[in-house]
């Protein structure tokens, strides 16, 4: 949760900075964004490849495994659907894309500024990529915070399909504190598959 409430300090210090013009302008103008999501997909391939536990993991698996992480996408991707419904200044589309992030706030609101630029506007990419982190930001926290409910209500399962991408680190400690340790390769697989399927799914629905 700390490091939910930083990138959530930071993220109102740069609109502050943004909005009283102390930046430089050509910070504004540059491609500096584009560079940092270079450097975000780097961090996903290093993050992935450098886990000590990949090749255990890899042996563990199970086909009956891919069951979470797909009703997980599709469960996601129904309600962000629904969602259209009220938000009716955005599409379905705009709305899927916002939850195909999966709690991986960084990325997915980075991207969405980018592929929605040329559509949007800067203004309205902004404001969505704006929603994708905090939305995201918040299902991160709410996993975290309700673990212990989702487990108590709904099943062993249910926090690892509510975190994300973030059942293979953030809120891995508390899925293994009420799930089960047993649960623990079931959440590093799962949170792979999602943390691999968000470029894909963000950059679909931006698209369409």
């Amino acid at each position: 949760m700390k490091g939910s409430l930083i990138v959530l300090c930071v993220f109102i210090v740069g609109c502050v900075l943004g909005t009283t013009g102390i930046l430089p302008a050509d910070w504004q103008n540059s491609h500096l964004s584009t560079y940092v999501l270079y450097a975000l997909m780097l961090q996903v391939g290093l993050n992935i490849g450098s886990n000590p536990n990949l090749k255990n993991l890899v042996k563990e698996i199970r086909w009956k495994f891919l069951l979470i992480p797909l009703a997980t996408i599709s469960g996601t991707l129904l309600f962000s659907a629904c969602a259209s419904f009220l938000l009716t200044k955005w599409s379905v589309f705009d709305c899927m894309a916002v939850g195909s992030g999966f709690a991986y706030y960084s990325l997915s609101s980075i991207l969405i500024t980018q592929f929605k630029e040329a559509s949007l506007g800067i203004q309205l990419a902004t404001e969505l990529g704006t929603i994708a982190l905090l939305a995201n930001i918040f299902r991160e926290m709410m996993a975290l915070l309700g673990t212990p409910l989702l487990v108590r209500y709904f099943g062993k399962l249910a926090p690892i399909s509510a975190a994300g991408v973030n059942s293979m680190d953030v809120v891995l400690p508390m899925i293994s504190r009420f799930s089960g340790k047993e649960m623990i390769p079931v959440a590093i697989f799962h949170g792979i598959l999602i943390d691999l399927s968000v470029p894909f799914f963000v950059s679909l629905f931006c698209r369409l």
